[in-house]
């Protein structure tokens, strides 16, 4: 693909998923419970007022919306910048333990009583992320050849592993503790609010600059660590600051909307497929997808079983699963 058609085609597929976003916020601000007109929707944004739709749309369904298109954005960049990283492409946010972290910061935060609720959970779910991403990055720091793709994606495994079973175990052991963490476990954008989106919004912000300002770093490292280095690129400074914006967008995307899955791994597959390889493509289109796609999926959640809600995190696992068996399928065609 030439660079001019690759361009076109880039700016094509952007506009693409800026729509997809766009139709889908607009959707979560009509669609629920209690049905409300875009007509309404547009009067509540522009003159605001006290009527019961009004009252919807501002306090329950834009910050939801909100908290929604951040975490998808982030979690789509942040699987296409560690898939470039560990040039793995089965990696995801949850391949340097930050699920897990997140998790554990949960568990040990409703254990000690030190937050009730999703706003409390925010802080200790991110401090957990982060902690986990650095013990990840100094255990694979050590030896010859410092943090490498394949020593990153072992030690993000074994300390996922480890975290996940001292998570078990504190769960399994108090029942009170179990019954507030499995509701955020489970992945939901219901019960948030402006404040929740205030609060991830910076490190989301620092996170995307990192990971794009690497975007070129990114494309000389899949040639390859040696040929990285001849294109004049500090392999090293490329992979920890890609990975330190990974690790800021998951762990606000984590903290804010719970551990939703397939977004990470499934999202970059699909904007390669789009815009091939160059990811100063890939990553934007990949925050697009990703924030269509978890408001799409927490849409769909509200009209599947009405008036219950299925949580974002299930439908976007439903979702997932085809689509990404559906894109190792035509790669192996592509490939044969």
């Amino acid at each position: 693909m030439s660079t001019a058609t690759g361009r076109t085609a880039g700016t094509v597929w952007l506009a693409v998923g800026l729509g997809l976003a766009v139709g889908a916020a607009a959707l979560s601000l009509c669609v629920g419970t209690r049905p409300v007109s875009p007509g309404a929707v547009v009067n509540a944004l522009v003159h605001g007022g006290s009527s019961p739709d009004a009252l919807v749309v501002r306090s329950l369904r834009v910050p939801r919306t909100t908290v929604g298109l951040l975490a998808g954005a982030a979690l789509g960049v942040a699987g296409a910048g560690l898939q470039a990283v560990t040039r793995n492409p089965l990696a995801d946010p949850g391949i340097l333990g930050l699920s897990q972290g997140a998790a554990a910061g949960v568990v040990i935060a409703i254990s000690f009583g030190l937050a009730n609720g999703f706003d409390g959970y925010v802080r200790y779910a991110f401090a957990g992320a982060v902690l986990a991403a650095c013990v990840v990055y100094a255990i694979a720091s050590r030896g010859r050849g410092g943090a490498s793709p394949v020593k990153l994606a072992l030690a993000g495994t074994a300390l996922a592993a480890m975290v996940a079973g001292a998570n078990t175990v504190v769960l399994t052991s108090s029942s009170a503790t179990l019954d507030q963490f499995r509701f955020w476990q489970v992945g939901a954008l219901s019960g948030r609010d402006a404040g929740t989106a205030g609060r991830m919004l910076p490190f989301v912000m620092v996170g995307a600059v990192l990971v794009l300002a690497c975007a070129r770093g990114l494309d000389a490292l899949a040639l390859g660590d040696d040929t990285a280095h001849s294109l004049g690129h500090r392999v090293q400074l490329v992979r920890g600051c890609t990975a330190l914006g990974a690790t800021l967008l998951t762990a606000a995307a984590v903290a804010a909307a719970g551990p939703i899955a397939f977004i990470g791994l499934a999202v970059p597959h699909l904007a390669r497929r789009l815009v091939s390889a160059d990811h100063r493509w890939v990553l934007p289109l990949s925050a697009l997808l990703g924030a269509a796609l978890l408001v799409g999926a927490d849409v769909a959640g509200r009209v599947v079983r009405p008036p219950a809600e299925v949580p974002a995190g299930v439908m976007t696992a439903l979702v997932g699963v085809p689509v990404l068996v559906l894109l190792v399928r035509r790669s192996k065609a592509v490939g044969a």
